[in-house]
């Protein structure tokens, strides 16, 4: 308990629409150990985003909490540990005591996190000023350092430039140092690669990693690409219409998923030896989520489906210490079903390519 830096206990949330009321998130629950990496994962519209921004306190004016809880334990510089419950917390508090300071965001499009009328230095010395009671110089001189530790080249000479004037990866190096500006205990990244090419994705990545191990930052992706779960994370929650369907380590998700949506999201990874010549899609569409969900919202595009499906959803089945997955086939009394051959030997050669990349081989 005392490692656990972020725990989201039964988060569900309804947003208020003219369409009428969305029940977007429908008891969520992730933990988060200090120094971990943790990726949730899924389709968009799962409700990746908006259990992040909760947790951050900028959810949108209708949202609607009817439970829950979002424990955060952080340390103040003297190396005191506070607890508090975000849900609780004004936004005014969050504001002043959470956000950039305890809690920062690395959000998918670096050119509309960026104020286009500031230059970047400013942009950059901002948070250090109000958060840590640096003056201008020294905020200046730490922003170099940091526009250095990112890579940015020829920092100095960026501090004066303005955002248009920096190359897409540039961007978002930028805005990752400004995210560590204040020495964070928790970064989230949302999408962090999505707008790059994918040169530049894996040099991003690389940096998050390096950084979170130099500052002992802990780490939570939102992301749809299991690409980048695999290089960063080491646990994954799999996210669907608005619950968590899935939860394991890194090896369990890839090597061993229970899950037929996981099953789902692993075939439509692009594959250059699959036997299939089109790639995969999941069959269907998310559900609306102005229509209560009545059983397992998986079901409707699930070939796997049971009876019980449609009647009651499903609780969380055990695997082991570390791995978890709601769905009727893991119930004893179910029928045994097999993940699809063409994923099988996909895993089988996921496998194989982590022995290989490892030096086992």
């Amino acid at each position: 308990m005392a490692d656990k830096i972020l725990e989201i206990k039964n988060l569900d949330i309804t947003f208020t629409t003219t369409a009428g009321p969305v029940h977007a998130i429908r008891g969520v629950n992730i933990d988060l150990e200090r120094g971990e990496t943790v990726a949730v994962v899924g389709e968009s519209g799962s409700g990746k985003s908006v259990v992040m921004k909760t947790a951050m306190g900028i959810l949108a004016g209708n949202a609607v909490i009817n439970k829950g809880e979002i424990i955060f334990r952080y340390k103040e510089d003297d190396g005191s540990t506070h607890e508090v419950d975000i849900l609780k917390k004004d936004k005014k508090w969050i504001r002043k005591n959470i956000n950039g300071r305890k809690v920062s965001m690395i959000f998918q499009d670096p050119m509309t996190s960026l104020d286009p009328t500031m230059t970047i230095g400013k942009q950059l010395m901002e948070g250090m000023i109000m958060h840590m009671g640096l003056n201008r110089q020294q905020a200046a001189e730490r922003a170099v350092h940091l526009l250095d530790e990112v890579g940015i080249t020829d920092p100095a000479k960026r501090m004066k430039q303005y955002p248009h004037q920096l190359s897409g990866g540039m961007r978002q190096r930028v805005v990752i140092a400004i995210a560590i500006s204040c020495n964070p205990d928790l970064l989230i990244c949302d999408e962090p690669t999505t707008a790059l090419d994918v040169t530049i994705q894996a040099k991003i990545l690389e940096l998050i990693k390096r950084l979170q191990a130099d500052h002992g930052i802990s780490v939570i992706y939102i992301t749809h690409d299991l690409g980048v779960v695999a290089k960063v994370a080491d646990y994954v929650n799999v996210m669907y219409a608005g619950k968590i369907v899935e939860v394991g380590n890194i090896e369990e998700i890839f090597y061993d998923p229970k899950h037929p949506y996981t099953w789902g999201l692993l075939s439509a990874m692009p594959d250059l030896e699959t036997d299939d010549s089109r790639l995969y899609t999941i069959p269907g569409s998310p559900p609306n989520l102005l229509h209560e969900v009545k059983g397992d919202a998986f079901a409707p595009r699930n070939q796997f489906a049971l009876k019980v499906d449609s009647l009651v959803e499903p609780p969380m089945f055990k695997v082991s210490e570390t791995h978890s997955a709601a769905t009727w086939l893991l119930d004893p009394r179910a029928p045994k079903v097999e993940m699809p051959e063409e994923l099988k030997k996909r895993i089988v050669r996921m496998l194989k390519e982590a022995k290989q990349d490892a030096g086992e081989l």
